[in-house]
């Protein structure tokens, strides 16, 4: 699941804050639907890890 690209694409700007070494910081912002549009995905993407790209599943019975 690429986080970033999910917020892109549900209408949030992300804009790179600063590098530090190899580790990247970014703030996201938006609008509430964007924020809105953004959750949906989230919550599609592990309802239905087929479809949503590089989502590891855990070993049953662990939270």
């Amino acid at each position: 699941m690429d986080i970033i690209d999910m917020a892109r694409q549900s209408g949030m700007a992300v804009i790179l804050d600063a590098r530090i070494g190899r580790e990247e910081y970014h703030s996201v912002c938006g609008s509430l639907s964007a924020l809105q549009k953004f959750a949906d995905a989230v919550r599609h993407t592990t309802v239905n890890p087929k479809t949503g790209g590089d989502r590891q599943e855990r070993p049953a019975g662990r939270a």
